[in-house]
């Protein structure tokens, strides 16, 4: 079970962590958190009706970390092959399914990394640091969603666009500024492939 995630009995996934890693994990937790922000009128009283009809933000997000988390829905106009008036109307489509799809992604993003911090929050310490986290099936697939949203934002910040690029990190010096967040990335990329294999039937 060390470093990786293994399938338990009827259904679920456990993984053994030391203190190291549960800092490292809910570190970038609470991180992915504050970028993402808090959700449309997390001040005001809750009014489910407005939530409803609450439109989020037409322009892709000026953060890298938060244009991958959060993509245009059709290709990047900038990149679009043809006319310019296909761009445009590709700019258009791309502005309308953001702002009505925006703050539901948000909301599930920020779903998923406070389960990942709630969870590692209520560990019990075992034997000489470090503790077992166990997760049901529902906590899985949140955990799932956390990681990779973990993983595309250091991948943004390590201008990562391809497998290529991956296979450069693995060549990079210790003394490269990277080689830190380089080595989260992939460690996080063992425990989300892991995490895959165990909910598959």
């Amino acid at each position: 079970m060390p470093g990786h995630f293994e399938p338990l009995p009827g259904g679920g996934a456990a993984v053994a962590l030391d203190d190291v890693e549960i800092s490292i994990i809910r570190s970038l937790a609470v991180q992915l958190l504050e970028l993402i922000g808090p959700g449309p009128g997390a001040d005001a009283p809750e009014d489910p009706l407005a939530e409803l009809f609450a439109e989020g933000p037409s322009e892709p997000p000026a953060d890298p970390v938060l244009r991958r988390l959060f993509p245009d829905a059709y290709s990047d106009p900038e990149q679009a092959p043809g006319a310019p008036a296909e761009a445009e109307e590709q700019r258009a489509h791309s502005a309308e399914f953001r702002r009505y799809t925006e703050n539901d992604l948000r909301a599930g993003k920020r779903e998923n990394a406070l389960a990942v911090i709630r969870a590692l929050d209520a560990l019990a310490p075992v034997g000489e640091g470090g503790a077992v986290l166990k997760l049901a099936p529902e906590e899985s697939k949140l955990w799932l969603g956390a990681l990779n949203d973990l993983r595309l934002a250091i991948g943004a910040r390590l201008e990562i666009t391809d497998e290529d690029d991956t296979d450069l990190l693995y060549r990079l010096p210790d003394e490269d500024a990277r080689k830190p967040m380089v080595m989260a990335y992939l460690w996080l990329g063992g425990l989300q492939e892991t995490l895959v294999t165990t909910l598959m039937p």
